[in-house]
């Protein structure tokens, strides 16, 4: 597409609501069908908000049913409820029959169960048993996102037979992505695979054998964590994977787009479980929907429990008060030094937390994430302490009251990045999420700990604490 041309097509996606709804006031049905065609569905979809009901229902019906079910599997999950309860039956069976199996389950997991039976009514008969096939797996792992849409052939078959089996299995419509081809045995056994462009530019009487590639590294089991997939198809940089059984039989594919979704999803859950907020499966945040008491029960959790953490610090305090009145400047470098621990406490964790979400961390490589980080925090406590001295120096032209600072601002930091490298590990190992837990909990244990440091070193070295 030339330059000119995209952005030909950036304005059409950027103006076409105001120039719709004209159109649809006017009633001139074949100029809005000709134009939607000319807008890819996602960009429908991220503006479907600003139609009025009876406008989407005949937005929708002037579709044409390829782009139809395409926006169909974009939309929200309300949007697709309202949709399937106001478009008639055959409409609707349309839709149920053409979407693809894994958004299609994901959308009947949804619904109650007698809307399901009702829907059942309207769809294939090989179309409900896959939609009960795929419900049956829990969210999270390999089988809840796979798609039943997949080519196979027989390894015995030459090329030349293999491409014109194709021809007359698959239609023109069909939206069946085949880059990739699959080849099992009799009893439905994976044995190997076919790359579309291999094949086409293969001898015609060569053997599928000779031709296919080992899936070994690359299949995944029905049971394996979202995660763990994301991960294989990063680093064998796949655009598509074959979902195994425990006997080896095919069952179905893995697709790029699905797990750019989960990545995306993971991600987010981290970023809220780092930034203390209750991730929500990785629900997106959207201002455009968001509501104040979804905010509120996202965040107040935990701000609750950090609050009641945090309590300890004033406890700390109050021991020390009398070291507080004895000597009112330490007062003026808290701050300071519970910030830089945090800071430092966070740094770590978050590169940690990552590196286990990633696969760069693990337990057994434990040992040298220890020994970088805390020659790391070595460093860096020094930087730290000595800025921090010469901070207090000049404050408080008070030599002792530098080295105090300068002495705590080293093994808070010290302290700050040994925590934030342990607890990750420990949460891993009690099998909690570490996002969840190390992330939030870094920051307020430091700020605890680090009280009672400054306090003790403060009374070690100051005379008059003594």
């Amino acid at each position: 597409m030339t330059k000119k041309n995209q952005q030909k097509e950036l304005s059409i996606s950027a103006l076409f609501l105001p120039e719709i709804r004209e159109l649809l006031t006017k009633k001139r049905f074949s100029e809005v069908k000709a134009l939607m065609a000319r807008i890819p569905a996602i960009d429908i979809a991220e503006r479907w908000h600003n139609f009025s009901e009876q406008e989407k229902i005949l937005i929708f019906k002037l579709l044409r049913a390829s782009l139809a079910v395409e926006l169909f599997e974009v939309l929200k999950f309300d949007d697709q409820s309202f949709l399937l309860d106001n478009l008639d039956n055959a409409d609707v069976s349309q839709v149920l029959n053409e979407m693809a199996p894994d958004d299609r389950a994901n959308l009947f997991k949804d619904l109650p169960p007698k809307v399901i039976k009702k829907f059942f009514k309207l769809m294939k008969k090989e179309e409900v048993e896959d939609v009960r096939e795929l419900m049956t797996y829990d969210e999270g792992i390999a089988g809840a996102i796979m798609t039943t849409d997949y080519v196979e052939l027989r390894k015995e078959i030459t090329a030349r037979a293999a491409i014109l089996k194709l021809q007359d299995t698959l239609s023109f419509d069909d939206d069946l992505d085949i880059s990739l081809i699959y080849v099992t045995d009799a009893g439905h056994k994976l044995i190997g695979l076919v790359e579309l462009q291999d094949l086409i530019k293969a001898p015609s009487n060569m053997l599928i054998k000779d031709l296919m590639e080992s899936t070994d590294f690359i299949k995944i089991n029905e049971y394996s964590p979202d995660e763990e997939v994301a991960q294989s198809f990063k680093r064998y940089d796949l655009i598509e994977a074959p979902v195994v059984d425990e006997h080896d039989e095919l069952i179905g594919v893995i697709t790029i787009d699905d797990i750019v979704d989960v990545i995306d999803r993971e991600a987010t859950k981290e970023i809220y479980e780092v930034g203390k907020m209750t991730p929500g499966e990785g629900k997106i945040i959207s201002y455009a929907t968001a509501t104040v008491k979804e905010l509120i029960s996202r965040r107040a959790g935990w701000l609750v429990f950090l609050l009641i953490f945090d309590f300890l610090t004033g406890t700390v305090l109050k021991t020390f008060q009398n070291s507080l009145s004895s000597v009112v400047t330490l007062v003026f470098f808290i701050p300071m030094l519970l910030g830089t621990g945090g800071n430092a406490g966070t740094q770590s964790s978050i590169t940690v937390i990552r590196g286990l979400a990633t696969g760069d961390v693990s337990f057994g490589n434990l040992k040298r994430v220890f020994k970088i980080e805390l020659l790391a925090a070595l460093m860096m406590g020094l930087i730290v302490g000595v800025v921090a001295f010469i901070r207090a120096l000049l404050l408080q032209s008070d030599p002792l009251v530098g080295l105090v600072v300068g002495l705590t601002m080293f093994l808070i930091v010290l302290l700050a990045i040994c925590t934030g490298i342990s607890l990750p590990f420990l949460s891993k190992k009690m099998g909690f999420d570490p996002a969840v837990l190390a992330g939030p909990i870094t920051t307020s244990f430091v700020d605890v700990i680090g009280l009672i440091i400054y306090f003790k070193v403060a009374q070690f070295i100051l005379p008059i604490l003594k």
